[in-house]
């Protein structure tokens, strides 16, 4: 296993800057998660990374080496795609077998390593199937043997849940993380999906326009993000941000609650207009306006569902919301935020 860091790598195409100098250290072991919307350059990064794309400058480092010119194969990692690129000819056994067999590893160490594996993943009972034969977490656990068998330094991931139905995806979630901590392969997880990100990462590099814009834990990613691009794109819903006081005030729909449930704090104090509402059994999300703000501004706010009876949410009618203080964060007119007013 090994520590992966980058020194402001930068990819360009024509002049289109996919990657736009982004410096990250991935410590011996982390899991570290790649977020962004689609088109942000975290997929083109992670290929840099595997060697498969050359970077137009930068240094990137694996264990402490400057690996710049090292081939691919050289580099130690393992890739592991969105599309899994099983081979469908071949036996589950020859799919994990066939990085071995290009390095032409000798057969009995292949069917040692390919054994281990596919033990450790739980598919050795799968190896004389085809991937036609398997379900879709089935076939993920063969590409993720299959990358595994390498024994690689760095284990790169790039959306590998995507074809996976949504029941299965969370299933998944919590196999992958509890493999990478048993194994301690040093991991970089790229993905859209914050759900996956918040709930598998150690610490998560949240990307946009190719740029990285926070680096940090999932509780620090949430409570307290760096810029309103963080604060818009992390949560579901999203942090409600609104103008004031010549900057903006950002808050959670959690944390934006009827006057009434706020005792013994200090708390700002806004007029809500409802204009419809969700139940969604765990809790209710109410969206509406705030009176003194721009009305075409959606403002929603989470609510436990036993607080609110059906007849008092109303559309149209105005209710006395707050915010504690201690959960309002403040941002600057470029974006940043401020630890302070």
């Amino acid at each position: 296993m090994a520590a992966v860091s980058t020194r402001n790598i930068v990819k360009k195409f024509g002049e289109l800057a996919a990657v736009n100098g982004i410096s990250l250290d991935v410590p011996n072991g982390e899991f570290m998660v790649l977020l962004g919307p689609s088109g942000c350059g975290k997929t083109t990064f992670l290929r840099i990374i595997c060697g498969l794309e050359q970077q137009t400058s930068g240094d990137l480092l694996i264990g402490g080496d400057i690996v710049n010119d090292v081939p691919p194969r050289a580099r130690g990692v393992a890739m592991m795609f969105q599309s899994y690129g099983l081979y469908p000819h071949f036996s589950v056994r020859h799919n994990i077998a066939f990085p071995l067999r290009t390095q032409r590893v000798p057969g009995a160490e292949i069917n040692k390593k390919v054994a281990w594996a596919a033990q450790l993943l739980g598919i050795d009972h799968l190896l004389d199937r085809r991937p036609r034969q398997l379900s879709g977490g089935e076939r993920q656990r063969v590409a993720l043997a299959r990358a595994l068998v390498r024994e690689p330094t760095a284990l790169l991931l790039d959306e590998p849940l995507s074809n996976l139905d949504a029941k299965l995806r969370a299933f998944a979630r919590q196999e992958i993380k509890q493999f990478q901590q048993r194994v301690g392969v040093t991991t970089i997880y790229v993905t859209h999906d914050q759900v996956e990100a918040m709930g598998m990462g150690d610490r998560i590099a949240v990307i946009d326009h190719g740029q990285v814009r926070q680096v940090g834990t999932p509780s620090e990613i949430y409570d307290n993000p760096a810029d309103r691009f963080v604060a818009a794109f992390v949560g579901a819903p999203p942090m409600n941000i609104v103008a004031r006081n010549g900057g903006y005030l950002g808050f959670r729909p959690e944390n934006f609650l009827p006057k009434d449930m706020i005792k013994d704090a200090a708390f700002t104090e806004f007029k809500f207009r409802v204009d419809r509402s969700e139940y969604l059994g765990s809790e209710r999300i109410v969206y509406g306006a705030l009176e003194g703000f721009d009305p075409k501004q959606v403002i929603t706010a989470k609510l436990p569902p036993a607080h609110v009876a059906d007849e008092w949410i109303r559309p149209g009618e105005w209710h006395l919301f707050a915010v504690r203080n201690s959960a309002l964060r403040h941002f600057d007119d470029d974006g940043k935020r401020r630890s302070r007013l």
